[in-house]
Order: structure tokens, then C-alpha cells, then sequence
């Protein structure tokens, strides 16, 4: 499902995993909107996300999320 976001841009709702998800992505943790502002590889493909808040979210390669991502035009 794609949708018009602030400023015209197009966003998207995808399934991400370890190896997918990108920094800018948008993840709904608890009611909140937490948009990934680095990512840090550990070991066995498992990622650290780290949110613009601070905070962070550790997931292993098999974890699924569905995020919101803006579509870059081209």
C-alpha cells in the first residue's frame, strides 16, 4: 500500500528483515513512530537499529517488520 506523505513524497509500507532494512525507514514500536537513524551490524546477520530518539532495537536476520519507507522519485 503506497500513500502521499508530507510534501508530496510517496510512501510505501514494506516487510523488511536484517539484511533490508535502511536507515530513514519508519518502524511502529509501541504506538510510536521510531524512524532509524544508523545501523549497526552484529554478528550471526542480526542488526542493531538505532532510532532518532536514542534508542535502539536489536533484531535477528530471521526478524520481519513492516515499515514505512519513502519511495525516492526517479
Amino acid at each position: 500500500m503506497s500513500e502521499r506523505g508530507p510534501g508530496g513524497a510517496l510512501i510505501s509500507n514494506i516487510e523488511v528483515t536484517s539484511t533490508t532494512v535502511q536507515r530513514g525507514d519508519i518502524i511502529q514500536l509501541g504506538g510510536c513512530a521510531c524512524r532509524v537513524s544508523d545501523l549497526l551490524q552484529l554478528p550471526h546477520g542480526a542488526k542493531q537499529l538505532v532510532f532518532e530518539s536514542g534508542e535502539s532495537l536489536t533484531i535477528h536476520r530471521r526478524t520481519r517488520l513492516v515499515i514505512a519507507r519513502t519511495l525516492r522519485r526517479r
